[in-house]
């Protein structure tokens, strides 16, 4: 194998080898010869992160067609094929290049006075006693590596604690004594999973909004499910390969983002937030969702786009009557498979409707700001 190419094998005793050259790389696959051309792109897909319909194969200076065999294209084994990619037709964030190339958080640093080495930040007795009285932590651009020790002077008086966009590497057992915290913001920060002490975060009970989004999480461990009061989870921009099953548990959740990660299971204990109104999945590498979506009678918003789907939970749209907004750029379903679905009449309606009131408020809106500007 060249290039250090990823093997997939499908059992056929008459089987082929062959080689698709993309983006730089070599990967090889081994597919029965009686397998067509469309069979050869979805074995593709969760290697280039391509969707079908958005590649083209092309064998001797040919495009292929899906329709066709390998074996009626003679290709033969030890063939080399080419594989190019349309723009904008990928589950995830796009193909997976030949070396993958991190996206960096921009950080604005607003805080005037200069850190020291080590971005322990001097937190003064007034800005101290501050925090306590109005139970509110700001700590956002600050340039921080580090949470300064004076943060957990603040004890049960804190209720929103916002860190967000430093460079924290770590999230210490003693965030725990932070008993009271309802808002909890550490997105845009440098933290993995090792870093996060989630002893301590389970023990804020009154948690109501946790934002992990743009660190490097790979999994999120079964300890989150203890965080009974939270309603808002935000993990988008992470390398998440699954939500755990303990998602389940997380019952009063009403908003959960964790687009732009690697996640492609969701487990069915999904079912169980009946009280969430709006997800958000897309840019990850779905291939399917549990039948378990149907349970989430209050849904109002799912996001989906740039997925490897083909496919939606039968009862989806017969369940969640409340759905309006269902986005599925980049997937393989269409508009005829939707309306194949029991349900999709209502379910079109509701979208019409919402998006007949948004361009009626964005005409008022124009249209009082025109006035407004007239009278100027």
């Amino acid at each position: 194998m060249e290039g250090g190419g990823t093997n997939l094998e499908v059992k056929n005793t008459k089987s082929i080898s062959i080689t698709v050259k993309f983006s730089g790389r070599s990967i090889a696959i081994t597919t029965p010869q009686d397998s067509t051309v469309k069979d050869l792109k979805c074995l593709l897909q969760p290697l280039t992160n391509v969707l079908p319909r958005g590649q083209k194969l092309i064998f001797k200076g040919k495009l292929l067609t899906d329709a066709m065999t390998l074996r009626q294209l003679d290709v033969v084994n030890g063939a080399k094929v080419m594989l190019m990619a349309s723009q904008g037709l990928h589950q995830g964030d796009g193909p997976i290049l030949k070396e993958a190339k991190s996206q960096p958080i921009s950080r604005a640093i607003t805080n005037s006075k200069p850190m020291n080495e080590t971005s322990a930040v001097g937190v003064d007795k007034n800005r101290l006693e501050r925090w306590k009285v109005t139970g509110v932590i700001g700590l956002s651009r600050s340039n921080l590596k580090a949470i300064p020790d004076e943060v957990w002077a603040c004890e049960s008086s804190a209720r929103v604690f916002d860190v967000s966009n430093n460079m924290i590497q770590e999230l210490p057992t003693r965030v725990g004594c932070l008993s009271s915290l309802q808002k909890l913001l550490l997105n845009g920060n440098d933290l993995s999973d090792k870093s996060i002490s989630w002893e301590g975060l389970k023990n804020l009970k009154h948690l109501v909004v946790l934002s992990l989004s743009q660190n490097h999480l790979t999994t999120l461990p079964s300890e989150f499910g203890e965080l009974s009061s939270l309603r808002q989870l935000y993990v988008s921009h992470n390398k998440l390969d699954s939500i755990p099953a303990e998602i389940g548990l997380l019952t009063q959740l009403e908003v959960l983002k964790a687009n732009n990660n690697r996640i492609s299971m969701i487990p069915t204990s999904i079912g169980n937030c009946q009280s969430v109104v709006e997800v958000d999945l897309s840019s990850n590498l779905l291939t399917q969702l549990p039948e378990a979506f149907g349970n989430l009678v209050n849904l109002k918003a799912l996001y989906l786009s740039n997925n490897g789907l083909n496919s939606l939970p039968p009862t989806l749209l017969k369940m969640c009557l409340q759905l309006s907004t269902l986005d599925l750029h980049n997937t393989e379903v269409t508009m005829d498979v939707l309306r194949e679905f029991e349900g999709w009449g209502a379910f079109d309606e509701r979208r019409r409707l919402k998006h007949q009131k948004q361009l009626d408020f964005r005409v008022v809106g124009s249209t009082e700001f025109d006035e407004g500007a007239d009278k100027n």
